[in-house]
């Protein structure tokens, strides 16, 4: 069992800067239709999907956005073709960064993605450069709960990896082909999550000295404003205090 992880602390942030844009609608809408599309649109035979879809009702989306964004990627709905992408780079500071897009103009993201990195001194890379450090995890978060223990009980018993508890705090750790079993066996016991997603995770970390911590935070934000970023992920660790 792990102690409180300042990784942690970056996906907290991560959140509450979705939800004061707005923006966690529009990303949700684009995972919804790269899903559907990929593995169709029947959520019991698409794990990605029925993921999306758990993010979207926690969300308090509407029905019929949901049916609509579905019909669009299964090709029963005209609509905006979106491409998945994938950037890799350092920051000055040498930490490790993977950036998830979903676009529907390629040459617009790659632009302003290198933009961003040109501005705060970072590397873009090449595939492969920086992904080696991260392995892909099931997420499943508890922001406050007063049933800790049994919540981290239950996740041992269901082959969670890891655990992260502090407090009322509770991160369970998956391995990615069990998220989904885990996830479902803690809805069933009424442990409803506050958060729990398929996310990369770097085994490796690196300490950002205070005198980095600002500039780093800004490049972060950035990157996360931009309209086709979905998900930045990196191995630097620092406190926002």
């Amino acid at each position: 069992m792990a102690g409180h992880s300042k990784w942690a602390n970056i996906q907290h942030r991560k959140k509450r800067q979705d939800a004061k844009r707005g923006k966690l609608f529009t990303k949700l809408i684009k995972e919804i239709t790269v899903a559907a599309r990929e593995g169709g649109g029947d959520p019991d035979s698409n794990p990605r999907l029925r993921l999306a879809l758990d993010k979207a009702f926690s969300g308090n989306m509407n029905k019929d956005t949901i049916e609509k964004a579905i019909n669009r990627g299964t090709g029963n709905l005209e609509g905006v073709n979106y491409e998945e992408l994938t950037y890799e780079g350092y920051s000055s500071s040498g930490a490790a960064l993977i950036v998830e897009c979903v676009t529907d103009n390629k040459n617009r993201t790659v632009a302003e993605v290198r933009h961003i990195f040109s501005k705060y001194s970072g590397n873009l890379g090449s595939s492969g450069s920086v992904a080696y450090l991260f392995k892909k995890l099931g997420v499943i978060t508890y922001e406050s709960t007063d049933n800790a223990e049994e919540i981290m009980d239950l996740a041992i018993e269901n082959n969670a990896i890891d655990i992260v508890h502090e407090k009322n705090y509770v991160e369970i750790h998956t391995d990615k082909s069990d998220y989904l079993g885990i996830a479902e066996v803690l809805k069933s016991n009424n442990f409803i999550f506050d958060s729990a997603d398929l996310e990369m995770h770097a085994d490796t970390k690196i300490e950002l000295n205070p005198e980095n911590t600002e500039s780093f935070i800004k490049f972060i934000d950035a990157l996360e404003d931009l309209d086709d970023v979905q998900n930045v992920y990196t191995n630097a660790e620092y406190s926002e205090e």
